[in-house]
């Protein structure tokens, strides 16, 4: 098994600065939007705060080194359901969004949390949570699965129609999106937003599931 100083390419007996520059190296070349991978992303990124903790020992005959890092950790993602902010006054950019969510006792379809494997897409570990999220083609084809992430980061796989306005404004596909924090916070079912309503395709399955639970 790798160290983490093996991992970041540094001496054990680098300083700080050494590992912050080989960790800004490393982070950036593994994330997935250069050429890297979800799981590299996130190794990188343990070894790097085992170093800053002192968790990884700088003494390589240490006997007993506490760093063991989880291959696939799992992040905790919160959401909340557009469709409750009308209701309540709330807005996309209020700094608060998700404690006023938690303080209103919403039902778990409007705010919850689910756990979400680095290898699995936000949409599908939503779904394997109970959750029904609108999606069409699970493929980054349209925006019907569009979600605005107001904390920490999403990664997308692939993205075939989002223009550069709504990337600079964190919206991302959840179909093809993969967190790459230990917490994130979205709020899904935006795809009514402007410029993002030109993108979608006919509604499906989310659409069906709701006008079911109106009957």
């Amino acid at each position: 098994m790798d160290t983490p100083f093996e991992l970041l390419g540094v001496a054990t007996d680098a300083d700080d600065d050494a590992v912050e520059a080989a960790y800004r190296a490393r982070i950036k070349d593994a994330h997935p939007d250069h050429g890297g991978t979800v799981h590299e992303f996130l190794r990188v990124r343990a070894a790097y705060q085992a170093i800053r903790s002192g968790e990884a020992p700088r003494d390589a005959s240490d006997p007993t080194p506490t760093w063991d890092p989880v291959d696939d950790p799992l992040v905790t993602v919160e959401y909340l359901n557009y469709e409750v902010l009308d209701d309540h006054d709330w807005s996309l950019s209020d700094d608060d969004l998700f404690e006023k969510a938690a303080a209103a006792d919403l039902d778990e379809t409007d705010h919850g949390h689910v756990e979400v494997d680095p290898k699995d897409h936000l949409l599908e570990s939503a779904e394997d949570n109970g959750q029904t999220w609108p999606y069409a083609c699970r493929g980054g084809a349209c925006a019907n699965c569009a979600v605005a992430v107001t904390e920490g980061d999403v990664t997308m796989t692939v993205d075939n129609v989002l223009p550069d306005e709504m990337l600079d404004r964190d919206i991302r596909l959840s179909c093809v999106g993969i967190p790459t924090t230990d917490e994130v916070k979205v709020v899904y079912n935006v795809k009514g937003l402007p410029d993002l309503d030109d993108l979608r395709l006919p509604p499906y399955p989310f659409e069906r599931s709701a006008s079911a639970a109106d009957d």
